[in-house]
């Protein structure tokens, strides 16, 4: 004995997933990415100004490879020695405590106590200094 009800099986419809959240750039505001190159082709007529970027690079107590932002030539940097503010206060400290007769002096020979200028071997430019 079955009994038939007539009810007839429920129907499902299909539901697209949801799209996905967008990505953080897309939602602060961002383009999407497009690809991992894409060349823009500039018009043979129209000029291009090219910008040098230059990057600061630092000098130390040793001569530094670098790029001359005067004569754009890659130098290996010329060095020269001077004494600096800390040799001249450690002199002085030394003359006050009594030691006038030549000692004070010996701060200018120490090279931890002396700057270093770097200049351009090509063009002689002067490009920084390295303090103590």
């Amino acid at each position: 004995m079955s009994k038939s009800t007539g009810s007839a099986p429920p129907q499902f419809t299909y539901v697209p997933p949801p799209s996905a959240p967008p990505s953080y750039q897309e939602a602060m505001g961002g383009v999407k990415p497009v690809g991992p190159y894409t060349p823009i082709p500039a018009p043979a007529a129209v000029a291009t100004n090219a910008t040098i970027v230059t990057t600061v690079v630092p000098i130390s107590r040793t001569s530094t490879h670098m790029i001359c932002p005067s004569c754009h030539a890659e130098i290996e940097t010329t060095t020269r020695t001077e004494p600096g503010m800390i040799a001249y206060l450690s002199g002085f400290v030394i003359a006050l405590l009594g030691c006038w007769l030549g000692c004070c002096l010996i701060p200018c020979c120490i090279d931890d106590c002396m700057d270093v200028h770097h200049t351009c071997p090509n063009c002689k430019a002067y490009l920084g200094r390295y303090r103590r």
